[in-house]
């Protein structure tokens, strides 16, 4: 891919892919595993996920800060990285299971929504998005 990226002279895609190597490599580092070892497939995952979440982060205070080319070039990196993760599940989809785990607890008022919002999320396993998981919570409340 990065082969791909340089023949092309892609060089926002070239950055974004030679940056998740470092961040891999990065991350067997911090495992005290050697830099040649594999990421399993839910370690890659989760560097990914970062990476992404970071750049979100850094879009919404170049916004504050009003830089809006830098708003448009991480925005721009997001949209590089997006493929590499799976599909985040609707908030259609989370409902079952969110109700399911809320009767399987019983959990009846909105003071431990919390605690079900995090038990969702571990059922699911980074198949959604918390954002999503705590939306369709919160209406289970209402």
């Amino acid at each position: 891919m990065i082969r791909d990226a340089t023949l092309a002279r892609e060089t926002a895609r070239l950055a974004v892919l030679r940056g998740l190597v470092a961040d891999f490599t990065n991350e067997l580092v911090a495992k005290r595993r050697k830099p040649q070892e594999i990421l399993s497939d839910e370690e890659a995952l989760e560097v990914i996920k970062r990476a992404v979440k970071k750049r979100l982060d850094s879009v919404e205070q170049f916004k504050k800060g009003g830089r809006q080319d830098l708003v448009d070039a991480e925005e721009a990196e997001v949209i590089l990285l997006k493929p590499f993760l799976p599909q985040m599940m609707s908030q259609d989809a989370i409902k079952p299971v969110a109700e399911k785990k809320k009767n399987e607890l019983g959990i009846a008022d909105k003071s431990k929504s919390g605690m079900l919002v995090g038990a969702v999320m571990k059922d699911l396993k980074g198949r959604a998005d918390g954002s999503d998981v705590k939306t369709v919570v919160e209406s289970l409340f209402n």
